[in-house]
């Protein structure tokens, strides 16, 4: 099993979940892993690399990205766009049939704020800046390449999983966060189902928040029916847990 971005939140997260079950992990980050020398340590522009931890996996998880809005010439384009395409060729190239790609909720984000509620797949996207643009795309690379090569794709749209202190305090300051936010212990078994469950070839989008305080934001539907997954958090339990 193939991880990149595989030292940040999620990506430790996924990591425990997939070991957790037995799951042998070929790790990608330009942070080194702890506990891991056998990590690969690279950006995403070393397609030598790349090609090298891809080597031999069943299955490709896709965390690596620029995690919010920054600079887009500096980090949104080398990271979530030419850096994109280059894991997508090289998962193409070493024939990974089983993608999980990390979206992100802000593709629905203003739908999120407005309603109606509960958001679904289905409904056009309503992105907020330049970040969730680099996710639309990265949804419409994975569509074109599992059609284009009979693959089975699963985007997930994450929801906030907060990095540190500051981004906890948001979230305990706003109500529809509490609602859309995604534990690391549900980010990894939902990242854990979505590489262990069958699908069907195709593209499939499906939400992944954990539990909600007041009421469901995002639909739960399509992750419990496709992946079969239903979330065991919620906020704020695991939201200050940044250990590795």
């Amino acid at each position: 099993m193939a991880v990149t971005g595989s030292s940040g939140r999620i990506g430790r997260a996924v990591v425990r979940a997939l070991t957790g079950a037995g799951i042998a992990t070929r790790l990608l980050d330009r942070v080194p892993f702890p506990g891991r020398p056998d990590a690969f340590v690279s950006g995403l522009a070393n397609v030598d690399v790349l090609e090298r931890a891809f080597e031999g996996a069943a299955a490709l998880v896709h965390l690596a990205a620029t995690p919010d809005d920054a600079d887009f010439d500096a980090c949104l384009v080398p990271d979530n766009i030419l850096g994109l395409e280059r894991v997508l060729s090289a998962a193409v190239r070493a024939g990974i049939r089983r993608w999980v790609l990390a979206s992100s909720i802000q593709v629905n984000i203003r739908q999120s704020r407005e309603g109606p509620w509960p958001v679904r797949v289905t409904d056009p996207i309503t992105p907020l800046r330049w970040y969730a643009a680099t996710k639309v795309f990265m949804e419409s690379a994975g569509y074109s390449h599992a059609r284009d090569h009979g693959l089975e794709v699963v985007s997930i749209r994450l929801g906030w999983c907060p990095r540190d202190m500051g981004q906890v305090r948001q979230i305990e300051g706003e109500g529809i966060a509490q609602d859309t936010y995604l534990s690391p212990g549900d980010a990894g078994g939902l990242v854990l189902a979505a590489v262990t469950r069958p699908v069907p070839a195709g593209h499939h989008v499906v939400f992944g928040t954990s539990r909600p305080v007041r009421d469901w934001v995002f639909d739960p539907a399509p992750a419990r029916q496709l992946l079969g997954w239903e979330p065991l958090d919620a906020w704020p339990v695991g939201a200050v847990a940044f250990g590795p």
